[in-house]
């Protein structure tokens, strides 16, 4: 589908990615992986056709079409939510346009057994089918369907999108690349706006769809349900990983151990040339074996290593005054703007300690409840903060509140407080503003960069009540580990409003799901949530408690539910690898069909053939015939596993 060539992309002097290549194939489903910075983004906009490469060459196969969601989204306030949507259509009127064209063109055509007539025939044959598979004239209607099925009520059709989140606005991106049937879907950081049931969403499409898929994401838990193969941008270079992301974690430890040996050893022979070189130099019957060194010192090619990582750095909050018993207690709490209850009855308490997560659909009131707590806007009802509480809070747009007119360091050193000020260069360098990066003016910085910034300013206050509210969003997986090391070790209380699975994991044990203007409680892990959520409809938040007399069948239902989140876990799992199997049988079929067919041609050039080569060719044929029942059968067996197990 795509093929990379000797790609090369330079901003300044030193390039962002040098002579790259790789390919992509039809099903393929990749993960790009890397430091902020590496290039990640640059790459996809390069393979969307969005940058032009300083060289290399991007082949994408004909009449292949991409669907590229980027990170940051461009959507008219002017449209409704439908008309947006059906922008997507914008090529199937055009193709419309071309059908009638080629059937005008048919009706005055009398000379019928002509090639160029069959031609025509042909063409309009191809596009009619095109035509209908795109949807035809019944694009409102997959329109409908599409939007529903992501959540969207009828009567959101004609709201403009002005009125929605991020997440909504992403949901209506992903609705267009749905309805364009792309060949190849290129995705840059899709979960971060998106709420858990959107995710899961996600990864149900793109385990369900036929394209390929490139993704970039810092989402754990996304990329090791949906990606079998991991392509890592490090040191202006890409290593391709036939693997999932755990494995490829694995897998790049061990190549980071070699890649410091080799380098560790090339140091050696380097410092021994040049000692060689340095102790000879200037003795005349040494003088043929100084040149022969020289040369070789000239012939070494440099081995790059990747900067260390940080994530074992270990940063604590500095120590604060305890607080009372209960930081946080709500009772009856409500908030309304107009006519539209966000939330009503929100009784809550939180005892000191606890670390809870806020869950819910976007616009279901998380944000919103948290502002209340903070004072920022009334309510009604009774909420009561807690004795000697200091909050630390992190907003959504905490990030646009920094001094634009002060660097980072300043930023951080003002921040800090006590011993923790001695380790700041540490601290910088773990968030990924280490060196130069240190003394650049916020003003300078970037959202995600800002965002990072935020987040150790809030690292180096003495608070023992804090709110994350979506504190991962431009994080990557390492500054990820480091705060989360850091919130697992706060002796505090916390609540992190969050759609991030594996940042949650192990990291709270009580989770409040907002929806349907209730707030419900959850004990127990994310994992825990999402099992029990698992057997229940998405109109399980407008359903009345459970009665008494149900309790016990209550509990039954939630205990096979939990059993069958597992069983699917294991089912995605084992498809998994029966995917990965035909893929890799796939691959060879393919080197050995390239193998035959040159030793076929190496034998018809020849005008008498080595009798080797007709050896060889019966060889790699009983390999090829061998290898083709192996794919035969693979792909047998995973066609059945999925009539047995429909995803």
């Amino acid at each position: 589908m795509i093929s990379v060539e000797g790609l090369t992309m330079e901003f300044g002097a030193r390039p962002l990615f040098s002579d790259v290549t790789f390919v992509i194939g039809e099903r393929d489903r990749v993960a790009l992986v890397g430091k902020n910075g590496a290039g990640k983004s640059t790459l996809l906009k390069i393979l969307s056709g969005q940058l032009r490469p300083t060289g290399g060459e991007v082949s994408i196969t004909h009449d292949a079409e991409i669907g590229y969601l980027p990170q940051v989204m461009k959507l008219s306030d002017t449209c409704t939510v439908t008309e947006e949507a059906e922008k997507a259509f914008t090529s199937l009127a055009r193709l419309k346009t071309r059908v009638e064209s080629l059937s005008n063109a048919l009706a005055e055509r009398t000379d019928y057994d002509s090639p160029e007539y069959m031609a025509l025939v042909e063409e309009f044959t191809h596009e009619s089918e095109r035509y209908s598979l795109m949807g035809g004239d019944n694009y409102h209607a997959l329109t409908e369907r599409t939007l529903l099925g992501l959540g969207f009520e009828r009567t959101d059709f004609d709201r403009p999108t002005s009125e929605f989140s991020g997440g909504w606005r992403m949901r209506i991106e992903l609705a267009k690349i749905l309805l364009r049937k792309p060949d190849i879907l290129l995705l840059d950081e899709p979960t971060n706006h998106l709420d858990i049931e959107s995710i899961q969403w996600l990864e149900n499409f793109l385990r369900q769809e036929k394209c390929a898929v490139l993704l970039v994401s810092h989402d754990r838990a996304f990329l090791n349900n949906v990606t079998t193969r991991t392509m890592e941008i490090s040191c202006g270079k890409i290593t391709d990983y036939r693997v999932g992301y755990d494995e490829y974690v694995s897998l790049r430890a061990e190549r980071r151990e070699q890649q410091i040996r080799a380098y560790r050893n090339q140091q050696k022979e380097i410092a021994d040339i040049k000692e060689f070189i340095e102790r000879f130099r200037y003795k005349p019957t040494k003088a043929i074996q100084v040149q022969s060194r020289i040369k070789q010192l000239e012939k070494i090619v440099p081995i790059e290593i990747d900067e260390v990582d940080n994530t074992s750095l270990h940063l604590k909050f500095p120590p604060c005054k305890r607080s009372g018993d209960f930081p946080l207690i709500c009772k009856d709490v409500r908030k309304a703007y107009g006519d539209h209850v966000v939330f009503s009855d929100v009784n809550l308490s939180i005892r000191r300690g606890e670390k809870v997560a806020f869950v819910g659909r976007n616009g279901e009131g998380k944000s919103t409840l948290v502002k209340c707590i903070m004072g920022q806007i009334p309510f009604d009802g009774e909420l009561k903060v807690g004795h000697n509480v200091e909050i630390g809070y992190y907003a959504q747009n905490q990030a646009q509140l920094l001094d634009e007119n002060i660097t980072v360091r300043d930023t951080v050193d003002r921040a800090a407080h006590g011993e923790i000020r001695s380790r700041i260069n540490d601290i910088l360098g773990a968030f990924m503003f280490g060196g130069e990066a240190s003394d650049k003016y916020v003003r300078y910085l970037s959202g995600g960069e800002r965002s990072r910034l935020a987040m150790i300013s809030l690292l180096m206050e003495p608070v023992n009540f804090l709110i994350l509210d979506e504190p991962t969003n431009h994080l990557d997986m390492q500054t990820k580990d480091v705060l989360k090391e850091a919130v697992l070790a706060f002796d505090g209380t916390a609540i992190i409003v969050s759609h991030d699975r594996d940042f949650l994991n192990g990291l709270v044990t009580k989770v409040y799901e907002f929806g349907g203007g209730k707030v419900r409680e959850h004990i127990g892990g994310i994992y825990d949530f999402l099992a029990s959520r698992n057997i229940e409809t998405l109109g399980y938040l407008e359903k009345p408690a459970a009665k008494p007399e149900a309790a016990a069948e209550t509990t039954e239902k939630k205990s096979d539910g939990r059993m069958a989140y597992e069983q699917q876990k294991e089912l995605a799992r084992r498809r998994r690898k029966l995917e990965k199997a035909a893929s890799d049988i796939e691959e060879e079929v393919t080197q050995l069909e390239a193998a035959v067919r040159m030793t076929e041609d190496q034998i018809a050039a020849a005008e008498n053939a080595d009798p080797k080569l007709f050896s060889r060719h019966q060889s790699l044929s009983s390999q090829l015939e061998k290898a083709m029942e192996e794919w035969e059968k693979a792909e047998a067996e995973l066609e059945q596993f999925n009539k047995d197990n429909p995803s």
